[in-house]
Parts: C-alpha cells; sequence; structure tokens
C-alpha cells in the first residue's frame, strides 16, 4: 500500500442557519464547491464515501443515501459507500476516505449531509437516541422518562456527566456557561454557523433549563448542514499548498469503561501516533455537544489537567486570539451546529480553512497544526466510536 499523507485539496459546507434545504440540495451544493475547490471533474473521483444519520427515520430514504442524493452531481459510476455512525458518521468517513487515498492514484470524495429539522421533533429525538443501543435506550426511558415520552436522554446522560465534572474536578456553572458564550461568540464570526448571535453570561444562565444542570444556551441544536472534502494520496502528484491529513486514530467502545476514560485511552494513541502532543496544537475541533463536554473534554483529551480547563476558558484562554491553544474557533456543536452525519467533515473544512488563512475575522494567526474530535453513540456510558484527526499546514 502507498504510504504518507493525504492532502487535502477541496472542500465545501453549506450555511448551517438554514432549514429550507432538502438533503439532496444540500448534497449537490457542498460536492460543487468541494470538487471546484479542488478542481476536480466529478468523472475523476476514484470513490465517495457518503454519511447520514437520520435519512431513514426523517426523509424516507432508508438505504443508498449517497447515491440518490447525488444524482445531479455527475459523479457517474464512481462507487458510493455509505457510512452511518450515530454522531462520527463523518469522521468515519474522513477515516475510510483517507485509507481509500493513500492507495489510489484518484481523488476521493467524503460527503456528510443531514436534514433533522423536519416538524417533527420526536422523531429527530428518537433518530438521535438510535445511537444508543436498544436494550440500554429502554433503560435510560424507564430513568429518565417514567412518565412517558419527553426530553432528551442524550442531554439527560450529558447532565450526568456534568454533575460528575463538578463535583468531582470542582468546575463551576460559571465556567460551563463561559465556554457557551465563547462558542456562540466564535460561531457569530462565522457566516456559515447556525447561531449567529453573541451572547451574555447572565443570558446563557436565565435561558430554560434543558435538565439539573444545562440550560438551553449551552447545548448544541437540531442543525440541516452538509460538508464535504476531497482527498488525495501521494499517487495522485503533488499538491503544494494543500493541507494534510497526516495521522487518523479512531476506537469504538463496548461498554468496558467510562466515555471520558475512552476519550483518555484513544487520545493517549493518537499522541503517540501523530508524533507531537496536546501543546503543540494550535486548534482543536472537538465534539461540545454541550458546553460541559467541552470542559471534560479538553481535560480528558490532555490538553489540561484535570480541574484545569474550566478556570482557562472563563479567563479567556481558549478563545480566538489569546495566545495558545484555540478550541472550536468554528463555534462548535453549540455555535456552528451539529449536523450528525456531517460534523466530523466540517471540523475538517474548519481546519482546513485556518491553515489557509481564509477565515477571516476568526483566523486563527499562525496556525500551523490542528485536531479534530468527533464522537458517536453511546454503549452503556461509554463511547461507541472515537475518531481524531491530526491536519497540518503544507509545509
Amino acid at each position: 500500500m502507498t504510504t504518507g499523507p493525504v492532502a487535502i485539496i477541496g472542500m465545501g459546507m453549506t450555511d448551517m442557519s438554514r432549514r429550507d434545504l432538502s438533503p439532496e440540495a444540500m448534497a449537490t451544493e457542498v460536492v460543487h464547491q468541494a470538487l471546484s475547490d479542488a478542481g476536480v471533474e466529478p468523472e475523476r473521483l476514484g470513490l465517495v464515501v457518503f454519511s447520514n444519520a437520520l435519512g431513514g427515520r426523517l426523509c424516507e430514504q432508508g438505504c443508498i443515501r449517497g447515491q440518490s442524493w447525488l444524482r445531479k452531481s455527475r459523479a457517474g459510476d464512481v462507487p458510493v459507500v455509505n457510512v452511518e455512525n450515530s454522531c462520527a458518521g463523518g469522521t468515519s468517513g474522513i477515516l475510510l476516505g483517507s485509507m481509500a487515498a493513500r492507495s489510489s492514484d484518484r481523488p476521493v470524495l467524503v460527503v456528510g449531509v443531514e436534514k433533522m429539522w423536519t416538524g417533527d421533533r420526536a422523531a429527530t429525538l428518537a433518530g438521535i437516541e438510535d445511537g444508543l443501543p436498544a436494550d440500554y435506550r429502554a433503560d435510560m426511558y424507564a430513568r429518565f422518562r417514567p412518565d412517558g415520552p419527553g426530553g432528551s436522554t442524550l442531554m439527560n446522560l450529558n447532565d450526568l456527566w456534568a454533575r460528575s465534572y463538578m463535583e468531582e474536578r470542582g468546575a463551576t456553572i460559571e465556567q460551563i456557561a463561559s465556554a457557551a458564550v465563547k462558542a456562540r461568540r466564535h460561531a457569530s464570526m462565522n457566516p456559515l454557523a447556525q447561531v449567529q448571535q453573541a451572547v451574555t453570561m447572565d443570558e446563557v444562565l436565565s435561558s430554560p433549563h434543558v435538565s439539573t444542570v444545562l440550560t438551553r444556551l449551552m447545548c448544541s441544536s437540531f442543525t440541516d448542514g452538509g460538508a464535504a472534502v476531497v482527498l488525495a494520496g501521494p499517487a495522485t502528484g503533488a499538491h503544494p499548498g494543500a493541507p494534510r491529513l497526516v495521522g487518523s486514530v479512531a476506537r469504538s467502545g463496548n461498554g468496558e469503561i467510562d466515555y471520558h476514560e475512552r476519550l483518555e485511552q484513544v487520545s493517549a494513541v493518537a499522541w503517540e501516533e501523530f508524533g507531537f502532543g496536546p501543546g503543540d496544537t494550535d486548534i482543536v475541533e472537538l465534539h461540545d455537544a454541550t458546553s460541559a463536554e467541552e470542559l471534560y473534554a479538553l481535560e480528558s483529551l490532555g490538553f489540561f489537567g484535570p480541574g484545569e480547563a474550566g478556570p482557562a476558558t472563563l479567563a479567556g484562554s481558549t478563545a480566538i486570539g489569546a495566545p495558545g491553544l484555540t478550541v472550536n474557533p468554528s463555534g462548535g456543536l453549540v455555535g456552528r451546529g451539529h449536523p450528525l452525519g456531517a460534523t466530523g467533515i466540517a471540523q475538517i473544512v474548519e481546519l482546513v480553512t485556518h491553515l489557509r488563512g481564509r477565515a477571516g475575522a476568526r483566523q486563527v494567526e499562525g496556525a500551523r497544526l490542528g485536531v479534530a474530535v468527533n464522537t458517536g453513540g453511546v454503549i452503556v456510558g461509554d463511547a461507541a466510536y472515537v475518531g481524531i484527526h491530526a491536519v497540518a499546514a503544507a509545509s
């Protein structure tokens, strides 16, 4: 197999504040953007990897989603492989696409699309909760919904993690709220983000409670969106100036350890494989399903020691313009949005935008190394899938 870094030669993303586009329209848009950016004709592709989580429940397209929604993209008889991995479908697609690109003399297109706003909130929640095993899901319903359907089981689970984090590491509600303030301020500088309005600490704290600790403005929301990247391996020729995917690590959980222990385990493997550590990273785009999770994940991934992420975030040390690590300059899941099957790809798009120096008002100056962390599904308190990718600026 041909080895070496994979160049990211093209990318595209939809405006995630819109709710009027069909999955097919979003897919067509981001594929056109990414291929145009790469200067690649669709017929030249060697493979398309397509990610979507909810099309079966919400869009009446249970199978062959990529083939169905890319009919207008002129890909002809290029093979399309469909990926479903809950919230981690996009990052799974990047892993598969990079493996294919390394062994091919043709570029690989990775696409993720999600339509979550359909007017049926219960159906969308049910689709999200398909990311729990059926027996575990039933246990969670009995625990969190004793009086019948209502609320989000996964947000209740996140609330348990938030309370545990606060109790064990001394985090405060103000620190969690400061992560939400940062996320929404960053998103307000991102023209493609779902959230376009900055908020204050008081507004975060006074917004309606979703659960015991978490308020509405601390949580990610349903998002319609799509993203795509074009990957090229060494055999396709030189791509000077293109950022490179220099490492990918993925693991699946089985319920034997806790979600955050799984993050610790997978990140330890990733840092060793990447050949650099948390202190060398300029940008991290991580899976902040809630603002409390941002802080907990930062510590689990080794960016901060136990109990240190909250004070650093409250002090503004992880915001755009501060020295050191910048966390979720896109706005993250809380700000940019969380279109399940597209999220992991959107994280890569954000990193590449900064490494190209094209992020405008939210540009992280001098960025050379970025890391994307995306998780999907929960197996009895464990992460069902963790994917971590490292992206470097062209040398």
